[in-house]
């Protein structure tokens, strides 16, 4: 099952970044999403949104099991 919302530890992992570089991306991206109405979650950012800002796919889609 694919997690719904990608941790600091997760953004790390994904993108070859530090600790304090991920919370960044994560600050930066939930202010986005903020802008456009959304509730986000503090150290936390979502799956699809994180996936279509940083490898512009449209076409991502969380498995639920």
């Amino acid at each position: 099952m694919e997690k719904m919302f990608l941790r600091v530890t997760d953004v790390m992992e994904i993108l070859g970044v530090s600790d304090s570089y991920a919370y960044k991306l994560i600050r930066k991206l939930n202010k986005e999403m903020q802008e456009m109405g959304f509730q986000t979650i503090q150290g936390r950012i979502d799956t699809k949104f994180f996936y279509e800002h940083f490898y512009q796919t449209k076409d991502y889609e969380r498995r639920d099991a």
